[in-house]
């Protein structure tokens, strides 16, 4: 028996591409929705920003206007006092750190023997330590040499001798100005230097008194 095809057009597997159509479409519904949950989540995570953003400036309004309102309730005398009583708990704490051992060391190693010491006032600000020293000297050429020897202990700077005098005894009164900034190292003194070194004495003072007595110093006087 013989079997022909008259049909004008070749047969197609149908149900394949059925099969593509659903797939493909099943990929452009997974790929939509998913485009929509990530529009979504954007969308609610800029609705929590701008939430957040109008809290914070509402919030720095509040703190502007709650700060000018202090302010104006401030005492301008009050605050000066404060601050007054701060600069002077600063001051007595800087007054603690100030080592009156480690000064008079310096001093004695550096003072002329015809130069005596009458006057030591300290004074602190803003970190820096201020000392005024007054000085009795036989002649200002005494007054310059005591003033180089601060100077090249490192542990004075800016030094100056200003309203220098004569006095009624004919000695130099000079008062000295510097900044003293201190030495971390102490000059050492062997035992036997310690015991040689006669101990300061002003004029007429006996050789086995330890403590000088105020006093102009006097030909003769002073360290030997």
């Amino acid at each position: 028996m013989l079997k022909t095809n008259l049909a004008t057009r070749p047969f197609y597997n149908e149900r394949a591409i059925h099969v593509l159509l659903v797939m493909a479409a099943a990929i452009v519904l997974v790929v939509t929705l998913l485009n929509v949950s990530r529009i979504v989540t954007l969308s609610r995570h800029s609705t929590e920003l701008s939430a957040g953003t109008s809290a914070a400036r509402t919030e720095a309004v509040r703190l502007s206007a709650e700060a000018t309102r202090i302010r104006r309730t401030i005492n301008k005398d009050e605050l000066a006092l404060i601050v007054g009583a701060a600069e002077e708990a600063n001051a007595l704490i800087d007054q603690r750190t100030f080592s009156w051992t480690e000064f008079f060391n310096q001093i004695e190693a550096t003072i002329p023997p015809d130069v005596m010491l009458t006057s030591v006032r300290p004074s602190f600000k803003d970190g820096v330590t201020s000392v005024s020293m007054i000085v009795l000297a036989k002649k200002p050429a005494d007054v310059d040499e005591f003033v180089e020897k601060l100077e090249a202990t490192g542990a004075f700077e800016n030094v100056l001798a200003a309203n220098s005098e004569l006095t009624d005894d004919g000695l130099q009164r000079a008062t000295i100005h510097s900044e003293y900034v201190g030495n971390p190292v102490e000059p050492e003194t062997s035992p036997a230097a310690a015991s040689e070194a006669p101990a300061p004495k002003a004029a007429g003072e006996k050789e086995s008194s330890t403590a000088p007595k105020a006093g102009p110093p006097q030909r003769g006087g002073g360290r030997q």
